[in-house]
């Protein structure tokens, strides 16, 4: 079977940029480093964060139509308990080859879990659907995770000033920059929001992100937001609840009897500073959820594949595990995680633009 375009239809438009994640940008082993894959004129892209060596995660989904790789290694049951990197994808389902690629460049840098045949890196991915906008043909693959892997590599390489990775939409949407939103490219820019109203209010989504800091901890989040329901962000839902669709208005790219599942998503990763267990992150991972549901009106729908990856590096100790001070502990990160999540997708609500979404079976876009 032929292999899906790797390349722009518009050569010479595909960026390969780096960064790192706000609140982990500072040089040294705490370092996460973000890199991406962009085709603005396709728009849709992937972003790979290589995390600390001795990150723990774990994940939890709660949307109904998922596209997610290696969740199941996240489980606290699971023997492996590092995680390597995190993908997050344009491209639907298409989209998780790109994991394939961030796996080669982390076993050529030699990281991952050891085994008698060489290292095996332990990356879990998440996509999003994007198929709707751009050119659909064109979707993140192996090359593509690799070259955002190469880059986020070289960045952990790199010396001098930190950088921040960047929001709005490179890559999946891409980095992290507080409460910042620039859309129009990648992933990001082929996210859309506000899809149970119908196309007419449609709105672009992107990568949002915030950094939260309470006491010892850090906590940041990077979302991409692709989804079905409206972001309301601090407060109420402004607008009325939708009456029934018209039937004259297509709702393929959406929802609805006639839609294939797994047309939104949102993907969520949180990264805390803390020394926390995999069940531990678990619960980070439901507070970002928690997060989900007190900015997206409706969350977690059927039709969204809603995902969350929380991942721990360990640099500022916890009480032990028998202290009953680390449940005071472990009850504050999960609400910095809500409320990290919420803030970031508050950004949305507050800057995103309200331009035509260029839908590819609509002539005049």
């Amino acid at each position: 079977m032929p292999e899906h375009p790797a390349a722009s239809h518009s050569p010479g438009t595909v960026r390969v940029t780096a960064g790192a994640l706000s609140g982990f940008d500072r040089t040294g082993p705490g370092l996460v480093a973000v890199g991406h894959w962009t085709d603005p004129v396709a728009r849709t892209g992937c972003t790979v964060l290589v995390l600390p060596e001795g990150t723990i995660g774990s994940a939890e989904v709660r949307g109904g139509a998922p596209a997610t790789r290696e969740f199941d290694v996240l489980a606290p049951t699971a023997t492996v308990q590092r995680l390597d990197a995190v993908v997050l994808s344009g491209g639907s389902a298409f989209g998780l080859a790109a994991v394939d690629g961030a796996l080669s460049a982390l076993s050529d840098a030699g990281r991952g879990f050891p085994t008698a045949g060489g290292v095996v890196p332990i990356v879990a991915g998440m996509s999003l659907f994007d198929l709707a906008v751009g050119s659909p043909e064109v979707r993140p693959g192996a090359t593509e995770g690799r070259l955002a892997a190469e880059a986020a590599l070289e960045r952990l390489e790199a010396s001098g000033a930190s950088h921040e990775a960047g929001s709005g939409g490179v890559g999946a949407g891409a980095g992290a920059t507080h409460g910042s939103l620039n859309g129009g490219i990648g992933a990001g820019a082929g996210a859309t929001v506000s899809k149970w109203r119908g196309r007419d209010h449609a709105a672009p989504g992107g990568v949002v992100s915030t950094t939260l800091a309470e006491g010892d901890f850090t906590m940041s989040a990077l979302i991409a937001i692709n989804a079905f329901g409206d972001v309301v962000g601090h407060g109420p839902a402004t607008e009325p609840w939708p009456s029934l669709v018209p039937p004259e208005e297509d709702l393929s790219p959406f929802g609805g009897e006639t839609a294939p599942e797994g047309t939104n998503t949102t993907l969520g990763l949180l990264v805390t500073d803390a020394a926390l267990s995999k069940t531990e992150c678990l619960l980070l991972a439901q507070g970002a959820h928690d997060g989900y549901a007190r900015a997206i009106t409706p969350p977690h729908c059927r039709v969204d594949g809603d995902a969350v990856v929380a991942a721990a590096t360990g640099t500022v100790p916890m009480a032990a595990h028998d202290d009953p001070r680390r449940v005071a502990q472990v009850e504050l990160l999960r609400w910095m995680a809500v409320r990290a999540t919420q803030d970031a997708l508050a950004t949305l609500a507050d800057v995103a633009p309200r331009g035509p979404i260029p839908w590819i079976d609509d002539p005049a876009t």
